[in-house]
């Protein structure tokens, strides 16, 4: 279990963090003054609520989710295509290239596999299904983005690995080489190629993976591939900085929003959906995806509030978005799935 949690920075990596401007008082920072709770709520009074206000029956699905299962060395990949895994893990392939996202596929996202077990039907893939991956993007050190189990089976056939400030203490502790991956600060960015680049975000969440908070940075990421620009958006409160974001990099042809697990007791480090689809018209996003539900339980809300609240705001300001299943492919600009799966 140990091993599952990581590993807090250290010696040189610590040195660098304690350089970094969004590093101060011992802790990452987020840009504005975040409470992890509600004002007038202690952590223990949260809890406390979590554990005993009751659950709605429809807080999971009471059968398995339909999904879809495809080959994913050879789909046809020209433009920049998209396949989710649920929750906020996914694929994107261009040109040949295969970018992925905060994979978990270990069934639970939680340090112990009894807990947070993912939806029926949500785990249709595997690392084995995966292709070779040129580039895996962790965006912060929680248990549902960096799951142990799967990043350390993908160390075989993953090129390198990009991450927030501190997140790779985590990966030389499970036996990444130092120049297997590459750790960013907000607004650092990294080319790949000529026609691929990444660069690193501010996000207004937390981070940590056992009693002690923030020794890691958590990010957003802009991916240009060629012409296209993509923003991976983590896990994030809503504030302004999706707009200075927006402003920088002019539009986006697809956002990824996480959309679920949000709480009235902690209303600043996660979104409500209606945020989510503001925050998409701020980034002046063609297309919106609402990420970071369909797979696990954790928060009060049912499993498809989310999702359903998100689509009445998004024909209120006009804004498109798409509902793809499991394993199905969105192609950019014109493969734009948006069945309601979820109404089985």
């Amino acid at each position: 279990m140990f091993k599952t949690i990581g590993q807090t920075p250290q010696s040189s990596r610590l040195q660098k963090i304690q350089n970094s401007p969004n590093y101060r008082l011992g802790q990452f920072q987020n840009l504005h003054h975040t409470p992890m709770n509600k004002e007038g709520k202690s952590i223990w009074h949260v809890m406390y609520e979590y554990l005993t206000t009751p659950k709605p029956v429809d807080k999971a699905p009471m059968q398995s989710i339909p999904s879809l299962k495809v080959d994913l060395d050879n789909i046809e990949n020209s433009e920049p295509t998209l396949i989710w895994f649920g929750h906020s893990s996914y694929l994107i392939k261009y040109r040949g290239k295969n970018i992925l996202v905060d994979p978990v596929f270990c069934g639970y996202a939680s340090p112990l596999s009894v807990a947070v077990k993912s939806f029926m039907g949500s785990d249709v893939y595997a690392v084995e299904d995966m292709p070779t991956i040129d580039l895996l993007v962790l965006t912060h050190d929680h248990y549902d983005h960096i799951d142990f189990e799967t990043v350390t089976k993908l160390k075989d056939k993953t090129k390198h690995v990009v991450c927030p400030l501190g997140c790779g203490e985590h990966l030389a502790y499970w036996g990444f080489s130092e120049s297997s991956f590459t750790e960013l600060d907000w607004w650092d960015f990294k080319d790949f190629s000529v026609d691929i680049k990444l660069t690193a975000t501010p996000a207004r969440h937390f981070s940590g993976r056992g009693l002690v908070r923030n020794k890691t940075l958590w990010a957003s990421f802009v991916l240009e591939l060629g012409d296209y620009r993509i923003f991976i958006g983590g896990d994030s409160g809503y504030d302004d900085q999706f707009k200075v974001i927006g402003e920088k990099f002019k539009s986006f042809d697809l956002v990824m929003l996480e959309c679920g697990q949000y709480g009235e007791n902690w209303p600043y480090i996660h979104m409500f959906p209606e945020q989510s689809v503001q925050a998409a018209r701020d980034l002046n996003a063609k297309v919106m995806f609402p990420v970071h539900w369909g797979k696990f339980v954790l928060s009060l809300h049912s499993w498809t509030e989310p999702i359903e609240r998100a689509l009445i705001k998004a024909q209120e300001l006009n804004q498109k978005i798409i509902t793809p299943q499991i394993g199905e492919i969105v192609r950019l600009p014109d493969e734009l799935p948006d069945s309601k799966w979820w109404r089985f």
